[in-house]
């Protein structure tokens, strides 16, 4: 059969200047498909907007898509545009949103939602379109109708029984992806989940509190076959098992691969194994990504992060030493006051961070804290969902709330800090990030117009 993997657009297009990681999640599913013979075309819509073009030349039978919560009207738009095609295909939806909250997509142009791991559910969904349509006999899926309907849950699969992701689907896009510096950049996924209880955070309840982990062997088998000199490990937390990670470190070292990696750790990790880190350095960690979240030892607790504000600074005192670049993270709670903001711009200041993001706390459907919020939440919008607007009430004015969250992006790094990151990576990213950068804070000052 002829199968159509998309990747649709962003909600906000000015993130996809920010960052833009290659579609792996897709790469694994075609890489499935491809085992049973079927053809397949990935097509991104973050690089090529021409959607409707494309599937009336590729014809597909089926379409299978991805989404986050923010994307869900985009994808709901879509569907019924694809439904329009003649032939009509068969539309499926999978990905986060579609397992944490798969009622939104119970709409009459989706025929099936999947709910978990895709790469084998998408295999036996092909299977039945061709033949019997018995779908509830498929574990992990969300069939439409009048009611949703259910189908047994489909269990976790071990991480090395999934194909090598086919990253010849991306070819003519690879060139597009990368995480503002690091470009192109790859992707590589080397576990599942995480060790830490944040409330916050999905991600850790999707694989029932486990830690999923591929072998080391296999890792590396894969590595070998990237061309891309920059790599990010889009792992939930890559480096919580420190001896696995460190004997990676260690295969690849034997095995003479020459990367710049990016990729995620907890604060008390780094702490606890400067060491771990120093191996990473010298086979090519260039930057790691640290979910610092709060100036407050309160509001750390508050979110079941289970790290503290002395550990945050030995963290940063460490990576520095280190030479690696410390991409911290903070959440702004819709709470905040004017003093607030300027607190934690001058906590950020003093920790003499060079580079820093911010984000609003957002109550994610499928996490405890969006249970806890649920009856606070601002009226129900899916695209509000992207961690640059509230979907709580605030305490400031909207507008002064937005002005205040822009100013933050733009004092908390001193000019001079961040010249040390540009000097790093090149200047001639510097007017480019300037445009970015205006565009961002337009967007951010104006947020409030969105909530009318």
């Amino acid at each position: 059969m002829r199968i159509m993997l998309i990747q649709p657009p962003s909600s906000i297009d000015f993130i996809d200047g920010v960052f833009m990681h290659e579609p792996l999640a897709l790469e694994y599913l075609g890489a499935g498909l491809k085992l049973d013979d079927h053809e397949v075309m990935l097509f991104d819509a973050r690089i090529d907007s021409d959607i409707i073009t494309a599937a009336n030349d590729f014809l597909p039978d089926i379409v299978a898509l991805t989404a986050y919560t923010s994307q869900v009207n985009i994808i709901r738009t879509l569907a019924g545009k694809l439904k329009a095609l003649d032939p009509i295909p068969f539309v499926v939806v999978g990905g986060h949103h579609a397992t944490v909250h798969p009622a939104d997509f119970n709409v009459p142009d989706i025929d099936l939602i999947v709910i978990g791991e895709g790469v084998t559910a998408l295999r036996e969904i092909v299977r039945e379109v061709e033949t019997e349509q018995n779908f509830v006999s498929i574990d992990g899926l969300a069939i439409p109708g009048e009611k949703l309907r259910h189908t047994t849950v489909r269990p976790h699969c071990d991480l090395d029984d999934l194909p090598t992701p086919d990253r010849s689907l991306s070819a003519r896009y690879r060139n597009h992806y990368f995480s503002e510096w690091l470009r192109p950049l790859a992707s590589i996924r080397t576990s599942l989940g995480c060790v830490g209880r944040c409330n916050f955070c999905a991600l850790w309840s999707l694989t029932g509190g486990k830690y999923l982990k591929r072998n080391n062997e296999k890792v590396v088998e894969e590595l070998k076959t990237i061309r891309e000199e920059n790599v990010f490990f889009c792992d939930d937390e890559s480096m919580c098992d420190v001896k696995r990670m460190d004997l990676l470190a260690d295969l690849i070292a034997e095995n003479k691969i020459h990367k710049k990696y990016f990729l995620y750790a907890r604060v008390d990790t780094i702490v606890r194994h400067p060491e771990l880190f120093e191996k990473w350095r010298d086979i090519g960690l260039q930057q790691v990504f640290v979910g610092m979240e709060s100036f407050s030892d309160a509001s750390l607790r508050s979110m079941n992060k289970g790290v503290t504000t002395t550990q945050q600074e030995q963290a940063v005192r460490i990576l520095k030493e280190l030479g690696i670049l410390l991409y911290a993270s903070f959440v702004v709670d819709s709470n905040f006051s004017r003093e607030d903001f300027r607190s934690l711009t001058s906590y950020v200041r003093r920790l003499k961070l060079q580079y820093a993001s911010f984000s609003i706390l957002t109550p994610l459907p499928g996490t405890q804290m969006y249970q806890e919020y649920h009856e606070k939440l601002l009226p129900y919008r899916p695209e509000m969902f992207d961690f640059l607007h509230t979907v709580l009430p605030t305490n400031l004015p909207l507008k002064e709330f937005y002005t205040e969250f822009a100013r933050l992006w733009q004092s908390a790094i001193p000019p001079h800090r961040a010249m040390k990151t540009f000097s790093r990576y090149g200047f001639r990213r510097l007017p480019g990030t300037f445009r970015l950068l205006r565009k961002a804070m337009k967007t951010m000052r104006s947020a409030h117009l969105d909530h009318v």
